[in-house]
């Protein structure tokens, strides 16, 4: 692509569809309704049951959207959630790998094979076979985004949760280690570490306040951030503005990483 070639038009996702794993709930949600608002299709998956606020969010941006209730760490789910989206729509373009958990334990040795068989299960493998399902379609159409969501815990240790740190490191390899496998077909696999947002999954750290003051402390920025402020990195890295970006891991942390 020549310099005279850039435009705007680049970010936009008009007529791509896409998968987001989790994307009825939480920061999935705003992942689902950033790509809408990209002008892409949306197929959420999820255990959530669905509400019809993101089917509301989604078709005000003037697109389809589509809800399945899955649980993809089952044998043949993940496939079964792809060929419908290709089914329905004609392609897989973009996949955004954001289902995950977290189990907190504050005594490591109460920390059993059974929560670390749920996280990783959950956290890790789950995004592995939607990629091995996905990619299939994509590489025939030699073209695709893959979007691993990770978290700052890539980075970090993590008190209470071994498992949570130990399959967000594990994202990052898997996102490394498809881009080196997949960039040859013209798919970028790429992941997004969030830093410390203002969720509900998070309200009881934030109304802890020896807790909050110690992450504020972190945070050059000295404030969580709001999934708004997700949504840009999202549609970037899901568009053919990010066309040479593979394997990158975009961390969205207001600075954390940095003290």
């Amino acid at each position: 692509m020549n310099i005279s070639d850039f435009n705007l038009e680049l970010f936009s996702l008009k007529g791509k569809n896409a998968i987001i794993t989790g994307g009825n709930s939480g920061l999935g949600q705003a992942f689902s309704i950033a790509l809408a608002k990209g002008g892409a299709n949306v197929l959420a998956v999820s255990l959530m049951d669905d509400d019809g606020e993101t089917k509301q969010w989604v078709e005000d941006c003037a697109v389809a959207y589509k809800y399945i209730y899955s649980d993809i760490t089952a044998n043949g789910e993940c496939k079964r959630v792809v060929d419908e989206c290709v089914n329905t729509w004609g392609s897989i373009d973009i996949l955004i790998n954001c289902a995950g958990i977290s189990i907190n334990i504050e005594d490591v040795r109460k920390f059993t094979r059974k929560e670390w068989d749920k996280m990783v299960s959950v956290n890790l493998t789950a995004a592995f076979e939607m990629i091995h399902e996905a990619s299939k379609y994509m590489i025939e159409q030699k073209s695709g985004k893959i979007v691993n969501i990770a978290s700052l815990f890539a980075f970090l240790g993590g008190q209470w949760s071994p498992a949570y740190a130990a399959t967000k490191h594990g994202i990052v390899g898997l996102t490394k280690s498809m881009c080196d496998e997949l960039a040859q077909f013209n798919i970028q696999v790429n992941a997004i570490a969030p830093g410390y947002f203002v969720t509900k999954l998070t309200e009881k750290t934030r109304s802890d306040e020896k807790r909050n003051t110690g992450i504020l402390s972190h945070i050059p920025a000295n404030r969580w951030g709001f999934a708004a402020e997700l949504m840009g990195a999202c549609v970037f890295l899901s568009s053919d503005a990010a066309s040479y970006v593979n394997g990158t891991v975009l961390t969205v942390d207001g600075g954390y990483l940095m003290r």
